[in-house]
């Protein structure tokens, strides 16, 4: 893989993100209901054709979108995120009366989508699904909660991941063989959910599913084989949320480069001492090689590289614990004002937490490279035998 650098394009791009994200979505985030669906400024990201965009981008573009967006608005940038992972499956496996029924209004920021993947009993374990769908007659009756969930229970439809193969997902099934993907709008009979209120708060929730119908024309790809689907899906959006981390880290390393430079003790700034300085250093290096490490996993998806998956953990996992080192680092420099609700680094400390869980918490991440590595080396000496 060659040596990374952005083109002029790219870097003037990001540059008015950054702008836009500031000047014209920030407003907009901070007049929603905290918790709650903001959309208007979905629709706002539509308008402004980011949805659109990010639907058509490859895994790069996706990453300059949602670092740049986090570094002037986290919520803004989630809102898109969110929208690209609900409605991703339908791009990659959905019919062609699915998709346009439902994409136009999600690149316009007219319908809000969510992933619901996550279960009381199935968080980064994925394949334990327990979510049933019992035939009936032509299609199936679902049956059980999904947890965690984005968007939810405000979304207007839902990718929803349940075990066709009979299994519980508690072992005596098949894992990851044998779960189906559906698109199911909010509206379908049996369908309720209820908010979660969380440390940061953002629109997620609980879904219960009681005999809640679907049929053939419901599924996205192939019955018993949703898995890959919820996986190609991960595996596209999860250097993005390295991404979303750099952007953080690279927010909190700028408050911190002015505070310091501007608040005097000690006889002058804080810059001159060396403490102060070098934790700078520090912060920025590992910021640096976050994105870097981003980089070059989205640039290995676009390409087609065969170590993907690698790739992939490596950046979500080295730039979301970046991330939180980074925006720890900058409260400790800025002291208690940080902690002052309203301060954007306070915004950033509760924020940042959250990505080193989701879409496949950091041990999860370490347990997906140990794999790979160790299946390389194997099928190295396969070939060499």
């Amino acid at each position: 893989m060659p040596v990374f650098s952005l083109d002029p394009v790219q870097t003037d791009w990001c540059a008015r993100l950054r702008t836009l994200a500031v000047e014209r979505l920030r407003p907009i985030a901070d007049r929603g209901e905290p918790g709650a669906v903001n959309r208007p400024l979905i629709a706002a990201l539509g308008e402004l054709g980011l949805l659109e965009r990010m639907f058509g981008a490859g895994a790069l573009d996706l990453c300059l979108l949602r670092e740049s967006l986090a570094q002037g608005c986290t919520e803004a940038e989630t809102a898109l995120a969110l929208q690209g992972l609900g409605a991703y499956p339908l791009v990659l496996a959905g019919t062609g009366g699915q998709r346009a029924r439902w994409l136009p209004e999600v690149r316009a920021g007219r319908a809000v989508a969510a992933f619901a993947l996550s279960e009381p009993g199935a968080g980064s374990d994925a394949a334990a699904l327990a979510l049933r769908a019992v035939p009936d007659g032509d299609g199936w009756l679902l049956t059980g909660e999904k947890r965690w969930i984005s968007n939810a229970p405000d979304a207007d439809f839902y990718t929803v991941f349940a075990r066709t193969d009979g299994g519980d997902g508690s072992g005596g099934g098949t894992g990851a063989r044998g779960v189906t993907a559906f698109l199911v709008p909010a509206d379908r009979p049996g369908l309720t959910g209820t908010p979660i209120e969380m440390l940061s708060p953002h629109p997620i929730g609980a879904l219960a599913f009681d005999s809640v119908p679907v049929t053939g024309d419901d599924v996205l790809g192939e019955v018993d084989h949703g898995f890959r689907v919820a996986m190609t899906t991960l595996n596209l959006f999860r250097p993005s949320v390295g991404a979303f981390a750099v952007g953080m880290a690279q927010a909190a390393l700028d408050a911190a480069l002015e505070h310091t430079a501007e608040r005097r003790a000690f006889g002058g700034p804080l810059s001159r001492l060396q403490s102060v300085a070098h934790q700078i250093a520090e912060m920025a290096t590992r910021t640096e090689a976050a994105r870097l490490l981003v980089y070059a996993a989205a640039t290995a998806y676009d390409t087609g590289a065969p170590d993907v998956p690698r790739r992939s953990a490596m950046a979500k996992l080295f730039a979301t614990e970046t991330a939180q080192y980074v925006v720890d680092a900058a409260v400790q420099l800025h002291g208690a004002r940080a902690l002052q609700r309203g301060h954007p680094l306070e915004h950033l400390y509760r924020e940042v937490r959250a990505p080193r869980i989701y879409e496949g918490a950091t041990e999860v991440q370490r347990t997906i490279i140990a794999r790979e590595l160790y299946g390389s080396s194997h099928r190295e000496k396969e070939r060499v035998r």
